[in-house]
This record gives C-alpha cells, sequence and structure tokens, in this order.
C-alpha cells in the first residue's frame, strides 16, 4: 500500500472517530438535558403515575433540533406541525395574534434586537406582557440587561422556558449599520 493510501486511510480513520466521540458527546448530553422522570428529582419515582407518564426523551426527540436550551427550536416545530398547542383554554376566549416586529436596542455595542411580535403572540396572549412587564406603547419602554438576566423582563420567559440568555444572537441579530442604512435610505 502506498504512503497515500496510508494516510488517507488514517485520515478517515481519524474521521470517522470524530464522527462517533461527536455523536457520544451530544447522547450525554441529551441524557443530560433530558432525565428520565424517575431521576430529574421532581417527580416521586414511587408514584402509580410513573406508568403513564411520558418520558422527556421520548416525547422530544422527534421535534426539530435546536443549539441550545432543550435542544428544541419550538418555532419550528410550531411551523412545521409538528406540535399544534391550545390556543386557549376555554372557546370563547379571542385570540389575537399579530405578524409585526419592531427594533429595540439600536445603536449600542451590540447588534440592534428584533423583537418578533409573531413568535410570541402563537405561544401567549398579549396579557402575559402588557400591561405588567412591557407597556403596550413604542418608545415606552426601558430595556435592560441587567434586568433581563435578573428574571424581569424578557428574562420572565428567557432562561427559564424559552431559549436561554446565552444565545445573544437570537434577540441581538440586526446589525447596526443595516439600520444606518435603511435610516439614510440606502440598500441594506
Amino acid at each position: 500500500m502506498s504512503a497515500a493510501a496510508r494516510r488517507s486511510r488514517r485520515c478517515a480513520g481519524l474521521g470517522a472517530l470524530l464522527i462517533l466521540s461527536s455523536l457520544a458527546t451530544l447522547a450525554v448530553a441529551a441524557s443530560a438535558l433530558w432525565p428520565r422522570l424517575q431521576d430529574d428529582g421532581v417527580h416521586d419515582p414511587r408514584s402509580p403515575a410513573m406508568a403513564v407518564l411520558q418520558q422527556p426523551a421520548e416525547a422530544l426527540a422527534p421535534l426539530p433540533r435546536d443549539t441550545a436550551g432543550n435542544l428544541v427550536n419550538w418555532v419550528q416545530a410550531l411551523d412545521s406541525g409538528a406540535i399544534a398547542p391550545r390556543s386557549t383554554l376555554l372557546e370563547s376566549t379571542p385570540v389575537r395574534t399579530r405578524d409585526d416586529s419592531f427594533i429595540i436596542a439600536r445603536y449600542g455595542s451590540m447588534p440592534a434586537v428584533r423583537f418578533p411580535h409573531r413568535q410570541h403572540t402563537l405561544w401567549l396572549d398579549c396579557a402575559n406582557c402588557h400591561d405588567a412587564l412591557f407597556k403596550p406603547q413604542r418608545g415606552a419602554n426601558r430595556y435592560s440587561m441587567s434586568a433581563i438576566l435578573e428574571g424581569e423582563q424578557c428574562g420572565v420567559c428567557h432562561g427559564a422556558v424559552a431559549f436561554p440568555l446565552t444565545e445573544c444572537n437570537r434577540c441581538h441579530s440586526v446589525s447596526n449599520a443595516s439600520l444606518l442604512r435603511e435610516q439614510q435610505g440606502l440598500p441594506k
């Protein structure tokens, strides 16, 4: 066998080893993320309900993957029809959704934040955020990363039940330069 063929075989073997190592790491991370209910420290393993409850890994594994939080991309799951949450508890409750978005935190040291109403109102009623967390008027709210990190404002959900606050680019996604170009009437 030639030297080139041996190198090629070694590289293929190393590549396979890296892939297997990555898969093993993901499996460990997933099992840590989705512990069995008996082992999660919340559920009583002696409860008769354990026999009928679905394990998190079984429930979450078929859903679209994400890179953070509980590794589920909930917006993609909703958009693809993989899940169809109930919009109200009572049929008489009006469902209010909004498709607009707006920019907050302009021109700071981080990229600006585009707040998408749609992704939020598909899950939540307006009253979940307005008026307790945010005034429903443009420019009436002062956003603070300190408050958010302390579980206020956006931090009521993000970091608790929505994607974690370590995913800065999920919110800070709009280039300040593109906002300035837009403001000046130039192409983005």
